[in-house]
């Protein structure tokens, strides 16, 4: 039940001094920007709003074996299910988790225009459709349900959703995650995959690993729009602190050019590659500015010549100009060389915390730890359960004179079952499940499927008690399960 407000009668006054109300409702409010909407949890990766934009689409049954849906249809359903702010605040995170120039690995699959590396926006979500990815499918929700993860009540009671989903990979360090809270900011950058799986085995195989061969085995962030890292000394200082400035540049290369039939061959810089988060229009309009303004010299035009297959910026120079000399100072008056501020910040536990890489690797192991136990123990339940039904209908078809004899002369159902149970010793769910047993069990190719069916639980239980008895049994098929992950998912 919602907790009542014990609200002051008619007339009544209370008094209460104004900075200890402003610094109680400023609190509450800075609480639930950092734990509701800004920050994203360390074990799935995830903020509330991508989190139940995935649930709601899996609850749609928006596998990426089904057709597209609108857009518009999953923004209504996240809205009036979960998370109840403006439809394009829910739109724009939608978008990102299909740009391939955002997410390293998008959790979802769009049709349309969701927007370009140019700055771009994306259609109307009226216009633009999308399902989830494989990768957003098979290591996020694949194993949703209350067995491996906790739910709770949405916004109004009506609806349940999960408090953190399932996820089989630390999708915070595969696919990164930017957000401003009160008084702090996180600044993921995204990985490779294979790297980070290789990270995990690692610290699962040797928990006391030193960082410098954690480090080699995931030697720095890898970004969706590619470019290159200029010095480890950043990425080092975040991997071990949880905060650190990381230089980046975009590839480029030179090259000479026929700029025209007639006309001489001229050195140009060809530009490939830019640093992340980076606008491509934007910065040739900044090198346009610098250009028109004189403060660089020696350019003579500037093309775009992008396409979908990739990226390329030609820079045609001068007869006179040096491209070496040019190309510095587009590192230093442009974005082409840029620095990534990383704060390595997420919720541990409900609590905002600055986090090394070796903490951060160890906090979704230990999630996942929890999660397979949880899940190898229901599963155990749910075989037990059935394992005492098959014995019950084996012990039936061993005795089936004296069970036909039973319904035979019974007065009703609740007289056969009481002596099914007396003559056979079976349990009240054993005698119920031989009363609703249809008449084809008793062919000789249903017993045979019985007994094979109860050799197959036995041995699975068998091998959960394994899993559940034994922590190395449990931590070698967490590393099974992370390599076949690696094989099925991970692109260079």
């Amino acid at each position: 039940m919602a907790k009542q407000l014990n609200r002051p009668a008619p007339g009544q006054v209370i008094v209460t001094s104004l900075h200890s109300e402003v610094q109680r409702s400023y609190l509450e409010y800075a609480m639930s920007v950092i734990v509701g909407r800004a920050l994203p949890d360390v074990r799935d990766g995830l903020k509330p709003v991508h989190r139940r934009i995935l649930y709601a689409m899996y609850e749609l049954g928006l596998t990426p074996d089904r057709p597209f849906r609108k857009c518009a249809r999953v923004v209504g359903d996240v809205l009036g299910k979960y998370h109840p702010h403006g439809d394009q605040a829910v739109y724009d995170a939608l978008v990102r988790m299909v740009q391939t120039f955002s997410s390293r690995y998008p959790l979802l699959s769009g049709h349309g225009n969701f927007g370009s590396v140019d700055n771009d926006p994306p259609a109307a979500m009226r216009y633009t459709e999308t399902r989830l990815a494989s990768i957003g499918y098979d290591a996020l929700l694949g194993e949703i349900g209350e067995a491996t993860v906790d739910f709770t009540d949405n916004f109004d009671s009506s609806q349940q959703e999960p408090i953190v989903l399932p996820s089989q990979l630390p999708n915070l360090l595969l696919n990164g995650s930017s957000g401003i809270a009160v008084g702090m900011a996180t600044n993921i950058p995204p990985h490779n995959l294979s790297e980070v799986v290789d990270g995990l085995i690692a610290l699962i195989d040797h928990p006391a690993l030193s960082d410098i061969d954690l480090f080699a085995l995931i030697p720095g962030p890898d970004f969706p729009t590619g470019g290159e890292i200029i010095s480890t000394e950043g990425i080092y200082e975040a991997y071990r602190t949880g905060r650190g400035s990381i230089p980046m540049r975009g590839v480029s290369t030179f090259e000479e050019i026929q700029p025209g039939r007639g006309r001489q061959r001229r050195s140009a810089i060809v530009v490939t590659e830019l640093p992340y988060q980076v606008n491509k229009a934007g910065w040739i309009e900044k090198i346009a500015d610098l250009v028109n303004s004189g403060r660089i010299e020696g350019i003579a035009d500037i093309r775009d010549e992008s396409d979908r297959d990739g990226m390329r910026v030609v820079i045609e120079l001068k007869r006179e100009a040096q491209p070496q000399l040019i190309l510095n100072a587009l590192y230093k008056m442009t974005p082409l060389q840029s620095n990534f501020g990383a704060i390595l910040l997420a919720l541990d536990q409900g609590q905002p915390r600055q986090m090394p890489l070796r903490s951060l690797l160890e906090a979704f192991l230990n999630f996942r730890e929890q999660t397979l136990t949880r899940q190898y123990r229901h599963e155990l339940d749910k075989a037990e359960s059935r394992l005492q039904i098959v014995e019950g209908l084996r012990t039936a078809l061993a005795n089936l004179d004296a069970v036909i004899d039973i319904l035979r002369h019974a007065a009703d159902g609740t007289t056969a079952k009481v002596q099914l149970q007396d003559q056979l010793e079976l349990s009240d769910r054993q005698a119920d499940a031989i009363l609703a047993m249809p008449l084809r069990r008793l062919t000789g190719l249903e017993q045979k499927n019985l007994q094979t069916e109860h050799q197959e639980l036995s041995a699975r239980m068998s091998q959960l008690n394994q899993l559940l008895g034994n922590r190395k049994e449990l931590l070698k098929a967490l590393k099974k399960e992370l390599r076949s992950l690696k094989k099925k998912i991970w692109r260079p």
